[in-house]
């Protein structure tokens, strides 16, 4: 006999789970009981948002579901933030969430939620255990939900009682594998298809890539001459100094990208949902009229035709395709095409100058050059994360770990679960000001757990991408966008971290080279000038365009 916490703490290492993330509550006392002497690591963390970030980011790495824990009411709320990342990103992800006892539902008892209804539209599935001895039937079935079709998160709900209860039950299994099918067929008329275009484009993106697709996609690419472009931030799907790189279709991508998937007569879409980042609002491709052949792969059938109309829809695992495309014979009629569109790549790389004694473009060419090619970047949402996108180049797959929803505060959490899944690797946390203070109370769980992450704070005083909406359309009304900064360096020193503050950029490298040499969590922080709003042009900039617009 063995209470629902051991129960289902053993089925969690059955599903091969070394390691959860948590923030403590007294509802789910009987799990972290059973976690005591589990084998499995307990990351505790100092807020609910950041344990489910640190979850999610596991997922994105290893292609498992990673696991949080989060306490009933005010814990699932704090959560929410990670799952709906999830969510969007198509990262497997299970949340387990603290329950009341099932005998005072629907009481408004002390923090009681329907979680059914709290996550039905965030989660693919969201559901309650009510009786101890199916916990091994829950969590095996999570487990394949959060791994079938289109990956995404899973929310369980665990009454406390029904955890504290005591049950003799069998344990469950392994999750069973899916082995993919692709047909000889369907792969001929891929092919047949994009032969028959004049200028193609493939875009490769979704989530579960690991690096033979990232080898497969290669292959592919220079078999058949084709340029290959990427979703927004999946920008480690191909070695970006691949002579087929083209560059990401995402927020601030380069305009020449963005007019050839329009000139485009043929999209090859591997893996990825063709959403609003990746077509400009939906005005690069008209939904209606999109003026050019739709192939798009992907692996749930609800996907296919849900925006844009596809051609032909194939439901499959994108990698599988890849390797099968890579092995067929190819016309190489596109070199022209293609070689254009890498020189209109390469020509956005080059650094454009922008005010301050502190340049992010001149930092991020810095780190893209001298980083190990293993290292984890990682970053949330904000205009400094344009600056990435644009001058870091990404040679290996599974070193990108950046939220396609656009969460503010998601890099910090994700840098240190990826530190701790491999500490050997550098990671760097690359955070704005406004996104780093969303979650760098993390800062603490990273000391306290060894996660040795950099963070470097791009510090402009301002919420820079609203800053810059702002002034695009209410010109010179700043409102809600100023920010008052801690000393960030000062701020590390205090969690026991490593802290410098960097005022002039050539003064970067040796802080790097310190931060890394302390063997502790570090921040850079960064000063920069306020009027280096974005990639391409100066706050002064976008308020004249602003006023000129009026």
């Amino acid at each position: 006999m063995r209470h629902g916490g051991r129960i289902l703490v053993d089925q969690l290492a059955i599903q091969g789970v070394e390691r959860v993330f948590s923030v403590p509550g007294e509802s789910f006392l009987a799990v972290l009981d059973g976690l005591h002497d589990s084998g499995i690591g307990n990351v505790v963390c100092r807020h609910e948002g950041g344990a489910a970030m640190m979850a999610e980011a596991t997922g994105k790495l290893t292609g498992r579901p990673g696991v949080a824990f989060v306490t009933r009411g005010p814990g699932a709320a704090n959560a929410a933030a990670g799952v709906h990342v999830a969510r969007q990103d198509s990262t497997p992800m299970i949340l387990f969430v603290g329950q009341i006892a099932r005998a005072d539902r629907d009481r408004e008892a002390f923090q009681e939620v329907d979680y059914r209804q709290m996550f039905g539209g965030l989660a693919k599935w969201a559901a309650e255990i009510d009786d101890t001895a199916r916990i091994p039937e829950y969590v095996s079935r999570a487990f394949h939900v959060a791994l079938s079709g289109r990956p995404g998160p899973v929310v369980l709900a665990l009454p406390e009682d029904m955890l504290s209860a005591r049950a003799e039950v069998a344990d469950g299994l392994a999750r069973a594998p899916v082995p993919p099918t692709v047909s000889a067929a369907e792969v001929a008329a891929l092919a047949d298809a994009l032969g028959r275009s004049e200028r193609p484009l493939v875009v490769a993106g979704g989530s579960l890539w690991s690096a033979g697709a990232a080898t497969d996609l290669a292959r592919f690419a220079e078999a058949w001459g084709l340029p290959v472009a990427v979703p927004f931030r999946r920008q480690d799907h191909l070695d970006n100094r691949h002579p087929c790189y083209a560059g990401d279709l995402g927020v601030g991508m380069n305009p020449a990208l963005g007019r050839r998937l329009r000139e485009a007569d043929c999209l090859l879409v591997l893996g990825a949902r063709i959403g609003d980042t990746m077509t400009g609002g939906y005005t690069l491709i008209d939904p209606a009229a999109p003026g050019k052949t739709i192939l798009h792969v992907y692996p749930d059938a609800s996907e296919l035709g849900r925006v844009y109309r596809p051609d032909l829809g194939i439901v499959a695992p994108a990698a599988e395709i890849v390797a099968a495309l890579a092995d067929h014979p190819a016309p190489r009629r596109w070199e022209d095409w293609t070689r254009a569109a890498r020189a209109e790549y390469e020509a956005w790389q080059r650094p454009k100058d922008t005010p301050g004694t502190v340049q992010m473009e001149r930092i991020v060419a810095w780190l893209s050059e001298h980083l190990p090619e293993d290292a984890v970047v990682t970053n949330g949402a904000g205009n400094y994360a344009a600056f990435l996108h644009r001058y870091f180049r990404f040679k290996r797959r599974g070193t990108q770990l950046a939220p396609t929803s656009g969460s503010m505060g998601y890099g910090f959490p994700a840098a240190i679960a990826a530190k701790l899944d491999d500490p050997r690797r550098t990671v760097v946390c690359l955070a704005g000001d406004g996104c780093f203070q969303m979650t760098l109370n993390e800062m603490s769980t990273a000391a306290q757990h060894g996660a040795a992450v950099v963070t470097v704070v791009a510090n402009n005083g301002q919420y820079g991408t609203i800053r810059m909406h702002q002034e695009r359309h209410y010109p010179g009304r700043v409102s809600g966008t100023a920010l008052a900064n801690p000393d960030f360096a000062a701020l590390a020193r205090a969690y026991g971290g490593h802290g410098e503050t960097v005022a002039r950029t050539e003064e970067f490298p040796g802080a790097f080279a310190r931060a890394l040499a302390a063997g502790v969590p570090a921040v850079i922080e960064l000063r920069l000038d306020p009027e280096a709003l974005s990639t391409g042009m100066t706050l002064a900039e976008t308020r004249a365009a602003g006023m000129a617009g009026r």
